[in-house]
Order: structure tokens, then sequence, then C-alpha cells
């Protein structure tokens, strides 16, 4: 029996990787719905390779392009567009599965709304762990949805975690590797520029998430939803940079044994996993070669240089709204760096200042979060602007 997937997040690159995937299995899946946040040329692409029935963009504004996009190409996939209108794709009841790979903090409510209907979770979107914290895990085992996540890293933990009893997991200790970056190894990066912090020596990315690589952010947003995720305390989930992102993550248990996955650096390896777990399935990824493998390496992380990862833990330690906090700031700062307002090391400052300035307590609904959201985003545009002034 053929299943069916919504997909939101369609034209980013790992909307992509999912696409492609699912295009090597069409006997077995089909795809219901697609969403993007603005781009409605490639939205209309997508659904016309892969024959969706409706396509969503996050704008209301551009309904009407994206439907004559649609006409232009001969479909019969119906337009829609606005907030509401993703969170129906992500709790389509219809669907055996959503991938939830929107960007930011604005892929929460998707998240709440697949988890509130019992979806098969395939979660790209770490922001919505980050910042929905216990109340998200709440909703997601109240409901009897399930999680599979399709970071890289996550993935790689949830497969060394899936034999594991309750008791060897409460002593398990994660370790989550780290490329490093781009200036894994650039002592002055007071000149960055946009370019350089847009280019990953290892994955392609959109430009939000790899600045963050750029400044480690991205595994500080990891360690907060690793601990989430899998419900595992701060404290033993340790970071090492690992830059020639073979080993993707592992776990240490209490006999000695560490359990790691490998592979080649390729999105569609954690994408055909969530797919399919139990399952394996062919994904396209090349497989590693062992016999061609030059030497791995690994080294502890420079929180002097990147103080972002840093201040993830402290975020967690802290507790309640800090990490809703930690998380807008960055996307604020980061818009700003990629907009040219401010420079690169200016990033982990207004992130320090607002995390600084901007208290709340734990949230207890979905707006609850989006509104703390939009106050520390308020605070940390508010540094931005005195400091240009």
């Amino acid at each position: 029996m053929t299943k069916t997937v919504n997909i939101l997040g369609a034209t980013g690159s790992i909307g992509r990787s999912a696409l492609d995937v699912l295009s090597r299995h069409r006997g077995e899946w089909r795809v219901r719905a697609i969403a993007s946040g603005s781009r409605v040329r490639e939205l209309a692409e997508a659904a016309a390779a892969c024959g969706a029935e409706a396509a969503a963009v996050a704008d209301p504004a551009l309904k009407d392009a994206l439907a004559a996009e649609l006409r232009a190409r001969g479909l019969a996939t119906e337009a829609l567009a606005g907030p509401e209108a993703l969170c129906s794709i992500a709790g389509d009841r219809g669907a055996d599965a959503v991938v939830l790979a929107a960007s930011g903090a604005a892929g929460l409510p998707q998240a709440f709304a697949a988890a509130r209907a019992g979806r098969r979770m395939l979660l790209a979107n770490k922001e919505s762990v980050v910042c929905g914290g216990a109340l998200l895990q709440s909703e997601i085992r109240r409901h009897g949805a399930s999680v599979f996540p399709v970071d890289s890293e996550h993935s790689a933990i949830f497969q060394c975690l899936a034999a594991a009893t309750p008791g060897q997991r409460a002593s398990a200790v994660i370790w989550l590797t780290c490329s490093g970056g781009p200036f894994r190894t650039r002592r002055d990066l007071s000149g960055v520029t946009i370019e350089e912090a847009s280019t990953h020596p290892r994955w392609k990315m959109g430009r939000k998430i790899t600045v963050d690589s750029a400044t480690l952010m991205n595994k500080g947003l990891e360690v907060i939803e690793a601990r989430w995720l899998f419900d595992i305390p701060a404290e033993r989930i340790r970071v090492v940079v690992h830059p020639e992102s073979v080993i993707h993550s592992a776990v240490a248990y209490c006999d000695g044994a560490v359990m790691a996955e490998l592979g080649v650096p390729d999105m569609r390896t954690p994408v055909a996993v969530a797919l399919a777990w139990p399952q394996r399935i062919e994904s396209g990824a090349q497989p590693l070669d062992f016999l061609h493998l030059k030497p791995l390496t690994f080294e502890a992380p420079d929180t002097q240089r990147f103080p972002l990862l840093a201040m993830a833990y402290e975020a967690l330690s802290e507790g309640g709204g800090a990490p809703i906090v930690l998380n807008a700031a960055n996307e604020v700062a980061v818009e700003a760096f990629l907009g040219g307002r401010i420079p690169f090391l200016s990033i982990a400052e207004v992130c320090r200042r607002t995390l600084d300035q901007v208290h709340f307590g734990s949230p207890d609904s979905p707006e609850e979060i989006l509104e703390d959201d939009r106050r520390a985003r308020e605070a940390a545009r508010g540094l931005i602007d005195s400091s240009l002034r």
C-alpha cells in the first residue's frame, strides 16, 4: 500500500533531499502536499516533479503568484497560502508522515500541529525543539506522535540509541560531532565576510544554517535539541570537533562500548532513515569506502573564539525561556549580518547581551513561546539599532 507524505520547507536543502529520496520509491511513497516560505517558482517546479496535490507558501501575499506558476506548468495542484495553511499541511491526518524542514522558529507552530495530529514527524527544524522544549515533548507523547530526527548528528544518535534499554540510556554519554565550520583554524575572525561565512567546507546548506555552523551556534542548538529529543541531560552531551564529518555522532555506554554511525556527508541518508525506520531503503548516497578513508581527526571546540556554543549550555542550565531568547537573538543577529548591518563577531555579542537582559519563565503554550520569541527579537533588534546609531 502506498503511503503519503507532506513536506514543509520543500525548497530548502533538506526538502530537496527528501524529494530526491522519495523519487526513488514512487511505488511506496506519494507526496501529498508541499510547502515553502516564499520561493514560489521553486515550489511550483517541485510540485510538477513530485505530483503534489497541494502546494502552500507562507506569505499570503504570494498565493496568486504561486497559483500562476502552477497554472503555467499545467498543474491541477491546489495553491494555498498563510501560516494556517502550513499548519494544516503539518497536521494533515490523511498523510502518513510529515517532513518538518522549515527554517527557524517559524516552524514551531507546524511542529505542534504535527504532534497534535499524532503524525510520524521527520524533524529537521531544530529550532522548534529548542524553543518547544518540554512542552513540545509532552504534546508528542500525549498524542502518540513519533519523532525521527533528520539532522545527521541526531539521526546518528537515534540509531545508536535504538537498541538501548531505559537503564542503559540513563548512563549513556552522547558525543555530538562538529565539523568546526569554515573558520576552525582561522585565528582572526574580525574581518569575516558574508561570502566566507556562507560557505561550508563539508555540507551544502542554506545561508542561515551555514552561518550558524561558522559561529558554532548550530552545534549549540543541536546540544539543546539532543537534550529534549533523547531525554539526556546537558552534562552528558559532549561536543567534539571532527572536521572530516565521517562520524556523524556516537553514544558511549557504561561498559566502555561506544557506538557510532558513519557515512559520507549526504543529507539523503538521515532522510531515508527517518522515512523508513525500522526498515532500510536506498537513499542515493554513496557508500562509505573504508579503504579510501583519510585519517580521522578530533579536537575540543574552542569556546573562546566561538562563545555561542558555551551560551547554549548556559541557556540549558538556566532553563525557562532562556533557549527561546538565545535562538531568537541569534536569528535576528544572523539576519543583520547577512544584510551587512553588523560584523561577524557581533552575532555573538548580540546574543550575549540579549541573554543577559531578557528573562522569561517556562512557557505554558505555543502562543506563549511565540510571544517570548517576539519580545526577545524586539530586544535583540533594539540592541543592534542602538549600536548602529
